[in-house]
């Protein structure tokens, strides 16, 4: 595998405001980390600021620990069984969950104005190293807004007073729904509301060569309307599936998220192929095309002319498996060596090559034929 980034430039990192879905950018930094890639800054809103903290301290270890075992109980105070009963109820409304119970906790959390998020605090104030991301050689910025001076913030976390640090962490940080507090005499909300995104942030800084890590939360995405200046470089890592609400603080959820956030990455730092899993794929299309030619006997029913499959059963097939419209032979033979990957349930956290997929897939029986539909999506 070759590696698309230069190592020899510093980069700033973007981490995106979501909640709990923030695991996802823990695995992708793992991912940065071990491909030697050089973060000078970071810029982040709500947990995004959070884990900023935590890049800007150089301390993955931490950070994966955290979020390997996070529960509810630490962000919000609750009973973390209740919790699992009332995402259960929500995802099933099954009988055997106690109903007037979980109302009962409902109608206190509303009256209480909010989830009290003191166990958040705590875990900051555990977590967080002052003196660390102060010494530090990377900047950290956070996007907050100040209830009660009515205007969004960007706060450079070094130039904070001493001892606010956590403060500004946690004023970043403040969902909807979390039951309001001063902090340093003053209220705030969730950077989300503002900018929930803050490439500008970095891009006003200076940063040329800028990595993206999406999560798709809840707030204002002022990517989607910046205008990028000439000579600044954007690259993304973002999910492709689901990774879960903001609020769902479960380690097994967390756990996927990270390894997710670590292919993902990946996936953006080799130049890796493919839908759902990771394929090294260099070779260009003419590669895969002979392939396909050279296959095609044995994934369709009966002889044809070669015609047939270029003017007829490939854009049929393509079809069938959603390829955008533009698809080349290559999106073409890799999209099917996915989807018999997919169906013998193959593990997509893993590289492969396609000769591995290949040999892999082909150890569960032979290939179905191109006349028939592949699976939905």
């Amino acid at each position: 595998m070759k590696l698309q980034l230069d190592k020899r430039r510093f980069y700033g990192i973007v981490l995106e405001g979501g909640g709990a879905r923030g695991a996802y950018q823990i695995g992708a930094w793992k991912a940065l980390k071990e491909a030697g890639i050089e973060i000078k800054g970071a810029a982040g809103t709500s947990v995004g600021a959070l884990n900023g903290a935590l890049i800007c301290m150089d301390d993955l270890e931490k950070a994966e620990k955290i979020w390997e075992n996070i529960r509810y109980s630490q962000v919000m105070d609750v009973d973390d069984h209740m919790m699992e009963m009332l995402r259960e109820w929500t995802l099933k409304s099954g009988p055997s969950i106690p109903i007037p119970e979980i109302w009962g906790r409902i109608r206190r959390l509303l009256r209480d104005r909010g989830f009290d998020i003191t166990p958040l605090r705590d875990l900051i104030c555990r977590t967080v190293d002052e003196q660390a991301i102060r010494s530090s050689n990377r900047e950290l910025y956070a996007v907050t807004y100040s209830l009660t001076e009515k205007h969004p913030l960007v706060v450079d976390i070094k130039e904070v007073p001493e001892g606010e640090i956590c403060d500004m962490l946690m004023a970043s940080a403040y969902l909807i729904g979390f039951k309001q507090e001063k902090l340093g005499g003053k209220y705030y909300m969730d950077g989300g509301r503002v900018n929930n995104v803050p490439v500008d942030v970095l891009i006003d800084r200076g940063y040329e060569d800028i990595i993206v890590l999406r999560i798709y939360g809840y707030g204002v995405d002022t990517e989607r309307r910046l205008q990028v200046p000439e000579g600044v470089n954007l690259y993304h890592v973002a999910p492709r599936q689901d990774l879960g609400g903001i609020l769902e603080f479960d380690r097994k959820k967390a756990r996927k998220n990270m390894l997710l956030g670590y292919f993902d990455a990946m996936r953006m730092l080799y130049g890796l192929e493919g839908r759902i899993y990771y394929l090294d794929a260099p070779e260009g299309e003419e590669y895969y095309f002979a392939r396909l030619m050279a296959e095609a006997g044995q994934l369709t029913k009966n002889s044809r002319p070669l015609r047939c499959y270029t003017e007829g059963i490939f854009p049929e097939t393509a079809a069938k498996l959603g390829l955008k419209a533009g698809w080349d032979y290559k999106e073409l033979y890799l999209a099917l060596l996915e989807e018999r990957a997919k169906k013998c349930r193959l593990s997509r956290f893993a590289i492969y090559t396609p000769n591995q997929l290949l040999e892999a897939v082909n150890r569960f029986g032979p290939a179905e034929t191109l006349d028939s539909e592949p699976e939905a999506r």
